[in-house]
């Protein structure tokens, strides 16, 4: 019979990964309490500590992605209106 894979929340790996920073219980005891292998205990406390610069990061580099992204769409849709003017011309022009 197939076993289904366990699925854990985003809340629930944080609240893991932050007891194994502490470093109050060893990662072996962490893992009996919460039922899950060290492994993944191990690697969620890395992906923990190397995204939590991410944390005081200012919004100001994604409103900055966000004007990129908006002028990129502008020129696209600018592009899109010439294309379809050249087709219209050249469709006159073979009939």
């Amino acid at each position: 019979m197939k076993k289904s894979r366990r699925t854990f929340t985003a809340e629930f790996k944080a609240k893991v990964a932050i007891e194994a920073i502490k470093e109050n219980k060893t990662i072996s005891e962490l893992a009996q309490i919460y039922q899950v292998h060290p492994n993944l205990i191990t690697h969620w406390k890395r992906d923990f500590l190397a995204n939590a610069g991410k944390v005081f990061d200012s919004g100001k580099d994604e409103s900055s992605e966000i004007k990129k992204l908006k002028k990129e769409n502008e020129e696209l849709i600018h592009q899109i209106g010439q294309l379809s003017v050249d087709i219209n011309w050249l469709k006159k022009k073979v009939l």
